[in-house]
């Protein structure tokens, strides 16, 4: 496979996503890759976000009183904690693991996860670990860039009198200078998360490389074609929000009509047995309830249609790239042709 532009691997990727998931078309396989293209490349885990304000008269709440905790009680939450920690670790690798599945359905245009799933079991376990250590020396780096900016925060809430709040005009000065610091370390976790995913697991999954020997091998790739992977980490970044928004444009109109329409029916259920009492009020309960139930499948259904392809677009748009400079998984991308042997006389 020759080498292809940053660009230029967009045409492709659009065609390899179209062949994977649509042709042959079925919806069973559909629905279940593109929820596994979902998950793996995280599209949409921060669009419902949710944020809790704290309410209050004016002044924000005051504890009066001292913690006063049992022994048996600090034990529990210890004890939760790291229940809780280790569950998220337990995901954590499980998606990667389903990583290393949803590759191999990628490189060999499978819809089957089972085969990848057993057969990089090993690499994906090494893997895991090696992004765990990343992690936690990034969070190291961003601890201590960020430990300078305490003091002032620590000094500012000193001088606020109990019960009181911080002035903006304290708060800007030593907000404003962190921010660059923010905006710094996000590109950073950004660019760690493409050379780890996109570059440096391919040589997992087809070598079954070791970390330094896959760095070492992107490395290479990266000094010998800077531009390039400059600007493929550009449109790494932009295109999602490109095609997030083209999503938003096409399809703003066809979804206020269904939410409006959603909306109209739901509150015409609920105005129906307003005043009801006895069975007919259990019976609108139930109606309600279960009317909350399809419209939230509907919208989940809604997400795993628009977003599987768009995740397995970006995770096509990698493999294509990268697939032009490492010629393992370029090959494995598209086969050379078969010899052609001429008849025996």
């Amino acid at each position: 496979m020759y080498s292809i532009s940053a660009l230029d691997s967009v045409s492709l990727a659009i065609q390899r996503t179209r062949e994977f998931l649509f042709r042959p078309f079925r919806w069973g396989s559909y629905l279940k890759l593109s929820l596994v293209a979902i998950i793996t490349e995280g599209i949409g885990s921060n669009l419902n976000s949710s944020k809790h304000d704290a309410s209050s008269s004016g002044q924000g709440p005051i504890l009066n009183a001292p913690f006063d905790f049992s022994t048996v009680q600090i034990a529990a939450v210890v004890a939760a904690v790291l229940l809780a920690i280790l569950l998220c670790f337990w995901i954590f690798y499980l998606i990667t693991r389903l990583r290393f599945a949803f590759f191999n359905c990628l490189i060999h245009n499978t819809s089957e996860i089972g085969p990848g799933w057993r057969l990089y079991q090993t690499q994906a376990l090494r893997f895991f670990g090696m992004s765990l250590a990343v992690g936690f020396s990034y969070l190291l780096l961003l601890g201590l860039a960020v430990f300078p900016f305490l003091a002032g925060f620590l000094r500012m809430m000193h001088e606020v009198p109990p019960g009181g709040r911080p002035d903006l005009m304290q708060v800007l000065p030593l907000l404003l200078p962190l921010i660059p610091v923010i905006l710094v370390f996000a590109l950073i976790a950004f660019a760690i998360g493409i050379i780890l995913r996109d570059w440096m697991l391919p040589h997992y999954a087809l070598e079954d490389a070791t970390a330094a020997e896959a760095w070492r091998q992107v490395w290479k790739h990266i000094t010998a074609e800077k531009g390039e992977f400059a600007v493929y980490l550009l449109l790494r970044l932009l295109l999602p929000f490109a095609a997030a928004v083209g999503l938003f444009i096409v399809f703003l109109l066809p979804g206020l009509m269904l939410a409006g329409a959603g909306v109209a029916f739901g509150y015409a259920i609920h105005s129906t047995f307003a005043d009801s009492t006895g069975a007919a009020a259990l019976v609108g309960v139930l109606l309600q309830a279960f009317y909350g139930v399809v419209a939230f499948a509907l919208a989940l259904l809604a997400g795993i249609c628009l977003g599987g392809p768009l995740s397995t677009g970006l995770r096509e748009y990698a493999l294509v790239f990268y697939g032009g400079r490492y010629p393992t998984l370029g090959e494995t991308l598209y086969p050379p042709p078969a010899p052609i042997h001429p008849p025996a006389l």
